[in-house]
């Protein structure tokens, strides 16, 4: 097992994370542990403690992982002048693409629940809320003010989620001509064709 001196708090806690994001593509959320984890990277499970602060703290630091790996997808799909509709079409597809691309990550940032009480520290909400605020671009640029154009976005991509949730979970039964991302494009349609 190496020693604590060989690696600093930050390189251990980037170990972590690397080996807590194999775990989960393996395994999904439920095959992780911190003994795993540990015997993965040759310490200790109280090594692990040292730079997170329990169990919760790991899984959220490893779904923000995987939050920033998604927003830099969606970002990419943004290209400046492109007409909004066209965008929320690309953006939801890339949605589905990435949670088929990586469904058990993409699954433990949700099925991952805090205790009872407790909420998510303002760095994990930060990057949900950049993920929305790419949507809530689009919307405002549609012809509609400023308080439609949230509730839009908010309601354009928990219908997206919802899709994806129902096709990631099998329980999307779709006659085989229609595809999921047929669906998807469907709902953002007929939504943005409504405003």
């Amino acid at each position: 097992m190496a020693r604590r001196s060989e690696h600093s708090k930050e390189e251990i806690k980037s170990m972590v994370l690397g080996a807590a994001k194999g775990l989960i593509e393996e395994e999904g959320l439920a095959g992780l542990s911190a003994r795993k984890l540990a015997n993965q990277i040759g310490y200790t499970v109280g090594s692990l403690y040292m730079v997170f602060e329990n169990l919760d703290d790991l899984i959220l630091h490893a779904n923000a992982v995987t939050l920033d790996e998604l927003y830099q997808q969606l970002q990419v799909t943004v290209v400046e002048g492109d007409n909004p509709q066209a965008t929320l079409q690309i953006l939801a597809q890339t949605y589905i693409e990435y949670a088929m691309a990586n469904p058990n990550r993409w699954n433990a940032v949700f099925e991952h629940h805090l205790p009872e009480g407790q909420q998510a520290p303002e760095w994990f909400q930060q990057r949900v809320d950049q993920i929305f605020a790419l949507v809530e671009q689009q919307t405002s640029r549609l012809n509609i003010d400023r308080k439609k154009a949230v509730m839009s976005a908010r309601a354009l991509w928990s219908g997206v989620h919802g899709i994806c949730v129902l096709y990631m979970t099998n329980k999307l039964h779709l006659p085989d001509e229609i595809q999921v991302q047929s669906l998807v494009e469907d709902l953002v349609s007929n939504y943005l064709g409504k405003l």
